[in-house]
C-alpha cells in the first residue's frame, strides 16, 4: 500500500530525528521536534472534519498542515487574497471545526471580517493520540476563481496526493540531508507541496525569501517564473549548489530560463504543466521547447486525449470534485477531466493553445475577466467593460481592461477605488482604459486581437 504523505514524514522523522526539517526567518526546528509538535497538534484535531488555516511562510503552518494530514482532518487552504464575502463563502460550504493561522495574520483574517475563535498550532496541541487518516479520506480543500468572482473549492483525498508524491520521487532529483527552498508563501498550493514533498523525503525545507535562502547553498529551488525573474534581477550568483529548479505556473519563456541558467549554472530547470484538479499532466527540462506551445513530456501514468479541441485527463492524480452546498460534484467523469485547455498531443508530448475559456493565470493564480468586467459593469456610468490577458515579463500574464462610459461615469481614481475594494489583489488589472467602443468581429464578438492592439497603445486610465 502506498504511504501517506504524514507517514513518510513520520518515517523521515523516525530516521533522522537531528537532521533540521524547516529553517524559517525566525526559527530552525529538526525532525524530531517538528513530528512531536505534528503529533501533539494532530491529536487536538482529532474528531474534526475539517480545519482551515491561512498559513505563512512559518513552522507553524506547516505543523498545522501535517498534523492535520496526520490526523484524517481536511485542510481548508485559505489565503490571503480572499475578500470578506469570499472567506465568509468558503466558511459557509466547508464548515470547519477550527481556524487557524499565525498570530501576525489574526489581523488580517479580522479585517476579513472573521470574528470566531483563531487559534494556532501551539493552541491546539493536546496530550491525545489521533486517529491515523485513510487512503480515502479527505486531505485537502483548495480554493481557485469562478467565473461569477464566487472562490470555487476543489476537493484533494490522501491516496491523490500520495501518488503525486510518488511521480515527483520518480521524476525530480531530491534525496533525504538535501536542502530545497521554498520562497513562496504556502497559501500557494504549488509552495505548499513542495516544502511537504520536500519533507516526504527527509529534507530541510528553507521557507526564507528567496534571496536568503541562494545564501545557504541549497540544492533545489521550487519556484515559479515571478520568482526566477526576481533571482535574475538580484545580482546574486552564481550560486553552484543548486541541482534542480521546479517551477509550475504559466509558461517559462526561454529568455527568462536561460537568464535563471546563468544564474544557477549547474541546476537542471524543471517546469511542469497542470492545474488544481488535474495535479501533474506534463514537464520539460532545459530551455524548453522552441515551440512556444509545447508543454513538454507527459508524467508516467497520465492519459490524455483530445475531445472537440479539449485537453482531457486520466491518471490517480486527479481531485475528486468541488464543494458546493449539495457535497462534493462535478468531479471526473468515467475517470476523465478537463479543465478547459486546448491542445493537441504528439506522441507523448504535449501542446497547449490556451483556454477555452478566457481564464488567464497571473503568477500561478487564476484570474476570471469575466469577474473583473462584472465589476467594472457595476460602476455608475460604465456601460460596456472587456477584460484580457496581456502579457507580464514577471507575472506571465495579467489582466487589463478597457471601458466604454457614458457622462455619469467617474473620475479615474474612484473606478480604481471600487475595483480595489470589490476584487482580490490578483484580479486587479493593471490597466484600465477608457476607449469610444470595444472592438468587435463581423459576428459582434469581442475582437480581442484588436482589443489587445488597442491596450498596447493606450495610456492606463
Amino acid at each position: 500500500m502506498t504511504e501517506l504523505p504524514a507517514e513518510r514524514i513520520a518515517a523521515r522523522a523516525a530516521e533522522n530525528p537531528d537532521t533540521a526539517a524547516v529553517v524559517s526567518a525566525r526559527e530552525t526546528v529538526d525532525y524530531g521536534v517538528f513530528w512531536s509538535r505534528v503529533a501533539r497538534t494532530a491529536a487536538g484535531l482529532d474528531g474534526m472534519n475539517r480545519v482551515a488555516v491561512l498559513p505563512t511562510s512559518d513552522v507553524g503552518s506547516l505543523v498545522a498542515v501535517t498534523a492535520a494530514m496526520h490526523a484524517g482532518v481536511s485542510v481548508v487552504l485559505l489565503h490571503r487574497h480572499l475578500l470578506p464575502a469570499q472567506l465568509t463563502r468558503v466558511l459557509e460550504l466547508a464548515k470547519p471545526g477550527a481556524v487557524v493561522a499565525a498570530p501576525n495574520q489574526h489581523k488580517r483574517l479580522r479585517r476579513l471580517g472573521f470574528d470566531g475563535v483563531i487559534e494556532t498550532a501551539d493552541s491546539l496541541e493536546s496530550d491525545g493520540v489521533a486517529v491515523r487518516a485513510h487512503p480515502g479520506a479527505e486531505l485537502l480543500v483548495g480554493i481557485t476563481s469562478g467565473t461569477t468572482g464566487e472562490p470555487k473549492l476543489f476537493v484533494r483525498n490522501q491516496r491523490s496526493w500520495a501518488t503525486t508524491l510518488d511521480r515527483s520521487d520518480q521524476t525530480f532529483d531530491i534525496a533525504g540531508r538535501d536542502r530545497v527552498s521554498v520562497p513562496g508563501v504556502l497559501d500557494h498550493t504549488h509552495f505548499l507541496y513542495g516544502a511537504l514533498h520536500a519533507l516526504t523525503r527527509g529534507a530541510t525545507v528553507d521557507l526564507r525569501p528567496v534571496t536568503q535562502s541562494l545564501l545557504d547553498d541549497p540544492t533545489h529551488l521550487y519556484s515559479v517564473p515571478t520568482i526566477a525573474w526576481d533571482v535574475v534581477r538580484s545580482g546574486i550568483g552564481p550560486v553552484g549548489s543548486v541541482r534542480e529548479v521546479l517551477s509550475s505556473a504559466a509558461r517559462w519563456p526561454r529568455p527568462g530560463r536561460q537568464a535563471l541558467q546563468d544564474v544557477l549554472p549547474a541546476a537542471s530547470l524543471v517546469h511542469f504543466y497542470g492545474a488544481s484538479e488535474l495535479s501533474f499532466v506534463s514537464f520539460d527540462r532545459g530551455l524548453g521547447a522552441a515551440d512556444e506551445h509545447s508543454a513538454g513530456e507527459l508524467f508516467d501514468g497520465v492519459d490524455v486525449e483530445i475531445r472537440d479541441g479539449l485537453v482531457h485527463v486520466r491518471s490517480d492524480m486527479l481531485f475528486d470534485g468541488y464543494l458546493t452546498d449539495n457535497g462534493v460534484v462535478d468531479g471526473p467523469s468515467d475517470g476523465w477531466m478537463t479543465v478547459g485547455d486546448r491542445g493537441r498531443v504528439v506522441g507523448t508530448g504535449l501542446h497547449l493553445f490556451g483556454r477555452d475559456s478566457d481564464t488567464l493565470i497571473r503568477a500561478g493564480l487564476n484570474v476570471e475577466p469575466a469577474a473583473v468586467e462584472a465589476a467594472l459593469i457595476a460602476i455608475t456610468g460604465v456601460v460596456e467593460a472587456a477584460c484580457i490577458g496581456v502579457p507580464d515579463s514577471r507575472m506571465g500574464e495579467a489582466p487589463a481592461a478597457a471601458i466604454v462610459v457614458d457622462g455619469d461615469a467617474p473620475g479615474s481614481a474612484d473606478i480604481w477605488r471600487h475595483l480595489r475594494a470589490t476584487l482580490p489583489s490578483p484580479s486587479m488589472p493593471v490597466q484600465v482604459l477608457v476607449v469610444d467602443s470595444l472592438p468587435r468581429t463581423p459576428r459582434g464578438k469581442l475582437d480581442r486581437q484588436a482589443l489587445a492592439v488597442t491596450l498596447a497603445n493606450g495610456i492606463a486610465g
